[in-house]
């Protein structure tokens, strides 16, 4: 078995333990972070699945707001932000909707980098979990009582990822550290932001540019990062960018209207 289908047999694995699945995505790009196998397979096990829009204190509300009403159209959806405990009682909620069953088996599934740690220690009501900014990284496996009515599998299912390099990196599958040369995704990730907020590279690091190579110089600059002979480390820049984008620090987003799905 190959090890991508060896992935998708962990996830069915938690799937299959739980009553509900929760698909996590990212505030910044909800659809692109959604899995249509994912949601195949929990419709296919006849699992009720909830999409939870995580890190939604990164998105202005009525962002938020037109991708609840957007992504509700096909699924129970609701807008978190686990890191901050902002709408934790909406998913309590939305859990005890969408099935009668008591206790509830609740599973937490996603790409990596979108919360699934957060949100299963959100639903455990303690913040003691290994949780790593590293992509994929969680400790054990077990259910876990989280109150009278609910149990939670207590390892999240990891989506696999097949894709360009490039797709890999944007959804949090490839860390920066990984990649030989990240300078070619780094400007794309550049390029992205500027077409979605020309500012977004001044408000985060105070740099300005007009182009992506321009950026990437001017961080390597502003950070202080030469390599021997002075010349100015771009690498390190485009790995710094990278890095800010998968844990939140680099924000710009991206809404129905650009799917064309409003």
């Amino acid at each position: 078995m190959s090890s991508y289908k060896r992935l998708w047999a962990k996830v069915r694995k938690v799937i299959r333990e739980a009553d509900v699945v929760l698909e996590v995505v990212d505030s910044r790009d909800p659809y692109g972070t959604r899995s249509e196998e994912l949601e195949k397979m929990a419709k296919d096990l006849g699992k009720p699945l909830i999409i939870v829009i995580n890190k939604a204190d990164l998105v202005p509300k009525e962002v938020m707001d037109k991708w609840k009403r957007v992504l509700s159209r096909e699924y129970e959806t609701i807008y978190i932000s686990a890191r901050e405990r902002l709408g934790t009682r909406k998913l309590w909620v939305a859990i005890k909707k969408v099935t009668p069953r008591k206790p509830i088996k609740v599973a937490v599934v996603g790409y990596p980098n979108v919360g699934k740690s957060t949100i299963i220690n959100l639903l455990r009501g303690r913040h003691s979990a290994g949780t790593s900014p590293i992509p994929g990284y969680t400790k054990h496996v077990q259910l876990v009582r989280a109150a009278t009515w609910l149990k939670v599998v207590d390892t999240p299912g990891v989506v696999p990822l097949r894709g360009s390099e490039e797709e890999l990196v944007f959804k949090g599958a490839l860390s920066p550290e990984s990649l030989e040369d990240p300078l070619p995704v780094a400007l794309k990730l550049i390029e992205e932001g500027l077409s979605k907020d020309p500012e977004v590279f001044r408000k985060t690091y105070g740099v300005k540019g007009d182009d992506p190579p321009t950026i990437v110089e001017n961080l390597a600059k502003r950070r202080g990062l030469y390599l021997k002979g002075g010349r100015l480390n771009v690498e390190e820049a485009a790995r710094i960018i990278i890095r800010d984008w998968q844990q939140g620090k680099l924000v710009f987003f991206y809404t129905p209207e650009d799917y064309n799905l409003e």
